[in-house]
């Protein structure tokens, strides 16, 4: 067995001469202990968080989106897009054409974006999570209907229930030169009915999705589109088949997936979980270096066994050792039972919901949302080793200080 850590280990255990020396590791014990256990839990609170929030935003935000590098819109009917379309890793592929038009519902009118899909749209089963309002229905044997976003129906006033009040959409026409004393008869001017209101977040709830039929009609677009939408089948690589695209389609078309289209999301989502790791660090950290307090106490009270140890031929490499063993016992020991604690603690709010968050939000439980990821606890487990490596460093070389004249003092 190695002689420093056998030693370290009855230091841990063994009664000390002076009370205030327990009463010092144990403090320190407990500090580490708190630090891990409110770390673990607070960055599996953000990875729930960030699993709620991504699940909602995937379900309007497809796995891949084709746009044209140039302009507006594109033909999709070349051979490159009816060979895509036919692959069978694909689950849907939506046609859209979408532009700005101005809305209005009664007195009361809003600028918003026009979404016509197709019919593929609505494969997507998770549409109806996100639906607050009505139905998510675009199309029935009454002809077209609008789904509107959660900002539309609050500018608007859109009243779901009512059947007789239709949206008028309004988009200028293709081709005109404005001679016309009335500046209405310049825009294509459409009536829709409202059949449900989705929420998502503040840049998807200002759209209007409509069929792609009726898109056409508003924007006088016969064929052409303004991008491609796929979602895939669940065992293929969202990565790797965007790879296959951008091959296939070449330098002309812009593919992105969902990280791209949400970038600033997605840098957020990080952002905020990373200051909170290191804030909470630097917490964590305070507690650790009290470890030099007790160890520095330990180191006192331990005089005459160092000092028969170097009468017995031991030297500074294997005093030091002994007393950053010991250090590091303390803090390993606090970190592990924080770990633990901190798992069960969030296994118990995962399975249980028991803290709850101050309103209720219809798109997600009441409980605050817990999510797990190993690589949290590696990354606090490396982090309070590192750290309490360096405090029992410090703290182990007080033993050797001075160890030359310690027999003779002694």
């Amino acid at each position: 067995m190695n002689t420093a850590l056998y030693i370290a280990r009855r230091y841990l255990f063994a009664k000390k001469s002076t009370n205030a020396i327990n009463i010092i590791s144990t403090i320190s014990v407990l500090g580490v202990f708190v630090g891990s256990a409110a770390l673990i839990i607070i960055l599996s609170v953000f990875n729930g968080f960030e699993e709620v929030v991504l699940k909602m935003f995937n379900t309007i935000t497809p796995h891949l989106i084709i746009a044209p590098v140039k302009g507006k819109t594109f033909a999709p009917n070349t051979v490159q897009f009816r060979q895509l379309k036919n692959d069978s890793a694909i689950y849907s592929y939506t046609e859209v054409l979408s532009e700005n038009a101005l809305l209005r519902y009664n007195d009361k009118q809003s600028v918003g974006l026009v979404k016509g899909v197709s019919k593929s749209y609505l494969k997507n089963k998770s549409l109806d999570s996100i639906t607050i309002q009505g139905k998510f229905v675009i199309e029935n044997s009454s002809g077209a209907n609008a789904v509107i976003g959660s900002a539309l129906q609050s500018y608007l006033m859109v009243n779901t229930n009512d059947p007789f009040t239709q949206l008028q959409v309004f988009s200028p026409k293709k081709g005109i030169t404005s001679t016309s004393v009335n500046p209405a008869d310049d825009f294509m001017d459409l009536y829709i009915p409202v059949s449900g209101v989705f929420e998502v977040q503040q840049d998807f709830d200002n759209i209007a999705i409509v069929p792609l039929s009726f898109a056409r009609k508003l924007l006088q677009e016969e064929e052409k589109i303004s991008s491609i939408e796929i979602n895939l089948q669940k065992a293929t690589d969202p990565e790797a088949f965007k790879e296959k695209v951008e091959k296939l389609l070449g330098t002309n078309f812009l593919v992105k997936d969902r990280i791209e289209q949400n970038k600033a999301l997605y840098n957020i989502l990080g952002t905020e979980k990373w200051a909170v790791y290191i804030i909470l660090t630097f917490i964590l950290i305070i507690a650790i270096f009290n470890i030099i307090g007790s160890l520095t106490m330990l180191v006192i009270d331990k005089l005459k066994d160092i000092a028969i140890l170097t009468s017995l031929g031991a030297g500074k490499k294997l005093i030091r050792r002994i007393f950053l063993f010991e250090g590091m016992m303390i803090t390993m020991t606090g970190c592990i039972a924080g770990l633990f604690v901190g798992f069960l603690f969030c296994l118990a709010q995962q399975k249980m919901g028991l803290v709850k968050m101050s309103q209720e939000n219809l798109l997600m439980s009441n409980a605050y949302p817990i999510g797990f990821k190993w690589s949290d606890f590696v990354l606090v487990f490396i982090t309070v080793s590192i750290f309490s490596f360096m405090a029992s460093a410090l703290s182990s070389n007080l033993s050797v200080k001075n160890i030359n004249n310690l027999n003779q003092d002694l």
